[in-house]
């Protein structure tokens, strides 16, 4: 029985390889198997050779297209699932989501800002993590000015940062021209990764890798604050600052995830749960799988987004409609905890 587990669990880190080609071929446009053969040669032969080969239209629509969106999927779906798990230890509530300090909201109000001054694609995105990252430091600034103590005074100051941003976003909304901007804002807020390109990828690879590092390294460490304070400070571990510093973390590669994808609810919710499933509630084993199965469960949802109907489908859509069941499913069986 462990010997089959192990094995599960090593088809589990797999996954989202066999899922990465898979999703090569996936699409309105069909590509066979021995174009991308013939186009790889060619590719590797003009490189030996420093000679010019015209590109096809195979290799446009495959790595020009599919391939970044299908990298930007897998870095958003690890990134809000490993954000997910970070977050429902360090505040032990298995209802925890990434966007529990207002961090959609504010990146939602600074993509809406962006889109309302004009600004082109990069715009957006810059100005969807800054205000990410500025509704998370409104949070932290708010529980440290408020008397009480513990947890439960971020996720207030998380609801009071998130409804202020809310707020400003239904007003951008109301002045937006209902002709141009206003479906601009409303696409991006249900989430899409239809424009992504390697551009975009290059300046959100690094404040992922270095959240999702120090959460990794930390992870030992979200254990012992996931049994609470008490235990943790018996411990030797200073509590204020390790959640400090693993709350940045989260909000960091949430923030970057966002500016890119648009807000996607559910799956930083849904997968941690899942993951103690597959490998218990031992962070050791669950930051890793949650990497692993966000990362495979955001890239079947983008395939589902872009070959379901003949339009591409939000992916915050598919992501609610899939999600909710789930968490209903778990949540019948009672493994909402973590113990």
């Amino acid at each position: 029985m462990p010997e089959n587990r192990h094995y599960g669990t090593l088809a589990m880190y797999l996954l989202p390889l066999v899922l990465l080609a898979v999703s090569l071929f996936v699409g309105r446009y069909h590509i066979s198997m021995s174009l991308v053969v013939d186009d790889s040669i060619r590719s590797v032969t003009s490189l030996l050779f420093d000679t010019a080969v015209p590109e096809s239209t195979e290799h446009t629509v495959l790595f020009s297209v599919r391939f970044p969106r299908i990298l930007a999927a897998l870095l958003v779906g690890s990134a809000l699932s490993t954000a997910g798990a970070s977050f429902q230890g360090v505040f032990r509530n298995p209802l925890v989501s990434p966007y529990i300090l207002g961090v959609g909201a504010g990146a939602g109000f600074g993509a809406c800002l962006a889109i309302l001054i004009g600004g082109n694609h990069f715009v957006i995105q810059f100005c969807a993590f800054i205000f990410g990252l500025v509704a998370m430091f409104a949070s932290i600034s708010m529980g440290k000015v408020s008397k009480g103590a513990g947890t439960l005074v971020f996720v207030l100051s998380g609801i009071i940062v998130g409804s202020v941003f809310t707020a400003l976003i239904s007003l951008a909304k109301y002045v937006a021209d209902p002709y141009d901007e206003l479906p601009a804002i409303v696409f991006w807020l249900m989430g899409s990764l239809v424009d992504v390109r390697y551009k975009d990828l290059l300046w959100i690879v690094a404040p992922m890798f270095v959240g999702t590092l120090v959460l990794y390294l930390l992870r030992w460490r979200i254990n012992i604050l996931s049994l609470g304070d008490e235990e943790a400070r018996s411990l030797g571990i200073n509590v204020k600052n390790m959640r400090l510093v693993i709350i940045i973390c989260a909000t960091l590669i949430t923030s970057a995830a966002v500016s890119i994808s648009g807000v996607i609810g559910w799956v930083g919710l849904v997968v941690p749960h899942i993951s103690r499933m597959v490998v218990g509630p031992n962070y050791d084993r669950l930051l890793p799988m949650s990497m692993v199965i966000g990362a495979s469960f955001m890239l079947l949802v983008d395939d589902l987004a872009r070959t379901v109907t003949a339009t591409e489908i939000p992916l915050g859509i598919i992501t609610s409609l899939v999600g909710a069941p789930l968490f209903a499913l778990l949540l019948k069986r009672g493994r909402m905890g973590w113990n």
